[in-house]
């Protein structure tokens, strides 16, 4: 009976800044907005990246909600009520409407237990319009992966640039699980990133490695990928 009351529970989305598709982003007309967004990832993968919703890119409704600077600390808050004894969770960018994507920070265990994590963006991220993308792998319930996107633009940093290990461009790709992709988290464990980048927080009793075949997940991203049609 608990577990049915678990499943059946809202989960967790992002809130802030605006999403795709969610009823707390003010470009979404009625007509677009997905209640069912606390919803994971379809578990054969086909709505991978972003439930399908880095389409609206580029349109009215996919507009960017918010201007971030590089250099500079934001926040994500989540909301909901079903947290699945937190997890872990990666904050990513990408500049090619969702093809590739470049984790800015990682938390390991705990998240989502509060509703807002702050991270910061490389010095060097580059300026322009990209997409941004909450996603959670939970620790209790259903093997699952769980992803928000929305619109952002990113404006050059007033800042010193970073040691060559923070730039972005030496930044992981994003880490993917539990999609039909051969890679798959534990249950009643934080999953351990394979390659979480330079900016990650721990707050874990218990971390577990992912399994099967992870390893494309956690090598570093190259800019003519992660960073597609960018320059340095």
């Amino acid at each position: 009976m608990a577990f049915l009351l678990a499943t059946t529970q809202a989960h967790m989305e992002v809130s802030w800044p605006p999403v795709f598709r969610s009823k707390y982003n003010p470009r979404v007309p009625g007509n677009l907005v997905d209640y069912d967004m606390t919803t994971p990832l379809k578990a054969d993968g086909s709505n991978y990246p972003c439930k399908g919703y880095n389409v609206d890119a580029g349109r009215p409704e996919g507009a960017s909600g918010v201007t971030w600077r590089a250099g500079s600390t934001y926040n994500i808050t989540v909301a909901g009520s079903a947290t699945h004894g937190g997890g872990s969770c990666q904050a990513s960018l990408s500049y090619d409407r969702g093809r590739t994507w470049v984790v800015v920070h990682s938390w390991i265990g705990g998240c989502p237990l509060t509703p807002t994590w702050d991270f910061t963006l490389p010095n060097d991220t580059p300026p322009g319009e990209a997409l941004f993308a909450w996603t959670w792998f939970n620790k209790i319930g259903n093997r699952e992966m769980y992803m928000n996107c929305g619109a952002v633009t990113i404006r050059p940093s007033g800042y010193r640039a970073r040691s060559p290990a923070d730039s972005i461009y030496n930044r992981p790709a994003q880490f993917v699980a539990n999609v039909n992709n051969g890679c798959s988290t534990l249950e009643s464990a934080d999953v351990l990133f394979p390659n979480p980048g330079p900016d990650v927080e721990y707050d874990s009793d218990g971390t577990a490695a992912p399994v099967g075949n992870c390893g494309a997940s956690g090598r570093r991203t190259r800019p003519g990928r992660g960073l597609s049609g960018v320059s340095r």
